[in-house]
């Protein structure tokens, strides 16, 4: 499959994925669930996936990137994630009692019984998911997601409309990773590792020590914020938080998650032909600030009538803490796929030290935010983007070789993107309708205009997406038969 066609069908998946997610979302917490509620589950999910961070152990990334992968490798590697992550699930099950003791809520015991059940089916989908990105078969990995989201949707709405609360969402998440399982299992023909096999055990396992440690830090940096502001300002301000955070965040992997997926293993094939990765590279962050940037500014603009919209008046305080993470969120998409392009370079040391370096500091602003409220923590999280960004440009211009000059040129024309975006919307609060008192549908006609001038602005400012979207005019024109065939010329 090649890397356009291969983007086309993760670039749906995530679509389609998110699209599930965000509308059961809605759903739930606009006629079933309150902020409370919600921040129950947030922190009994943000517990279990604390713990469950141990079980993918880098196995995809180790099964995706590894040059030579053989039949006896592969078996060693599904063997290593099925006694890891089955021994990791079982912590997470003897860990349900002590969190409810420490929060002092026994709801949250059953709740994490539930959640830590769904991690014992994770490692039977992990080595067929990577299987079938390793050889660029994102069309299995289409039907994989969209199931587990539809699976998850489902059960979740159903729960919650008979009155189950929380536990919905529990039973839920324990549904989607069965489905996941099961489809990741059919799309690469029902693989089991038996008789479980260890020999040579140790090259997945230096591996794997090393990336699971990454995946702490990232787990701990990501995760704390809900368990942090849950345990300081309770149950109302982590429901608060945590849709505030889904949100952004759901944004950004929705528009990222596809070109990740793909770019990873195609990056790892120019590696391995010893090509630079410094133009390809600030094509990457051309393309990622290009399109997230306004987005993500839309986002913090829009924040009001868009939650008000939504989830309901009950819902209005995520407003401004949406606004404050999506300014974060823009931070971190300013350097893509920060993690991946040292680990392909062998520079997994240089990622650890400043993961770690990152995570601590995260930890400790949070905690001094989370004691003024949701709000704090949120921008609390802005200033652990920036001290992030500072840590990492430095590194990453030093492996891929990139200039200064066209990352700058990258992000400033991103920025022009960004502010044509959200312009109209701003002018139609300064001038018609202030943001608390503006409606959805009033909303569409400014962030329409935006579109507009984003694009408009893509072409002022030559950036790198002009390429791809006359590309995908014509070829759109073709498909459909507007486009007027090119002349014959009369033959010799």
């Amino acid at each position: 499959m090649s890397v356009r066609k291969a983007i086309a069908w993760a670039s749906a998946s995530k679509l389609l994925s998110f699209s599930i997610a965000f509308a059961g979302s809605i759903i739930v917490a606009r006629y079933f669930l309150t902020p409370a509620e919600v921040g129950l589950f947030s922190i009994a999910f943000a517990a279990t996936a604390l713990i469950a961070v141990l079980q993918e152990f880098g196995l995809n990334r180790y099964i995706v990137g590894e040059a030579e992968l053989g039949k006896e490798k592969l078996h060693t590697a599904f063997s290593v994630s099925l006694a890891v992550a089955w021994g990791v699930a079982l912590v997470i099950l003897a860990a349900a009692k002590p969190l409810s003791w420490l929060y002092g809520d026994p709801k949250l015991f059953p709740l994490m019984l539930v959640i830590g059940s769904s991690y014992l089916f994770v490692p039977l989908a992990i080595v067929p998911t990577a299987l079938r990105q390793r050889a660029m078969d994102f069309r299995s990995d289409f039907m994989i997601e969209v199931a587990a989201s539809v699976t998850n949707a489902v059960v979740t709405i159903s729960l919650a409309a008979a009155g189950q609360g929380p536990m919905a969402l529990a039973w839920g998440a324990l549904a989607q990773q069965i489905a996941r399982a099961l489809v990741s299992q059919w799309r690469n023909g029902w693989i089991f590792p038996w008789p479980l096999r260890f020999t040579g055990a140790s090259h997945v396992l230096r591996f794997g020590g090393g990336s699971t440690l990454l995946q702490i830090f990232d787990s701990v940096g990501t995760r704390s914020p809900d368990l942090i502001v849950g345990g300081i300002a309770g149950n109302t301000a982590v429901g608060l938080y945590s849709r505030a955070s889904g949100l952004a965040v759901q944004l950004v992997n929705l528009m990222t998650g596809a070109v990740n997926s793909v770019f990873y293993p195609a990056l790892a094939q120019m590696r391995n032909e010893g090509k630079s990765l410094g133009e390809p590279y600030l094509r990457l962050v051309g393309g990622y600030t290009g399109i997230v940037w306004p987005a993500l500014a839309g986002l913090a603009a829009a924040s009001y009538p868009l939650v008000h919209a939504l989830y309901g008046p009950r819902w209005t305080d995520v407003a401004p803490i949406l606004s404050l993470l999506a300014i974060a969120e823009m931070i971190f998409v300013a350097l893509p796929m920060s993690v991946q392009v040292p680990i392909l370079l062998g520079r997994l040391d240089g990622v650890l030290k400043r993961t770690g370096t990152a995570t601590a500091v995260a930890v400790v602003l949070l905690l001094v935010g989370a004691r003024h409220g949701g709000q704090a923590a949120a921008a609390a999280y802005v200033v652990y983007a920036a001290f992030w960004f500072c840590l990492y440009a430095v590194f990453l211009r030093s492996l891929t070789g990139f200039a200064w000059r066209g990352l700058l040129a990258d992000y400033g024309r991103s920025l022009i993107g960004a502010a044509a975006a959200v312009a109209p919307l701003l002018a139609w609060y300064r001038w018609i309708t202030p943001p608390t008192a503006m409606g959805f549908a009033e909303l569409l006609v400014p962030v329409s205009a935006g579109v507009l001038l984003w694009l408009a602005a893509l072409f002022a400012t030559s950036n790198h997406l002009t390429d791809d979207i006359r590309r995908l005019v014509v070829t759109t024109l073709d498909r459909i038969g507007l486009r007027r065939p090119a002349s014959k010329q009369p033959l010799p």
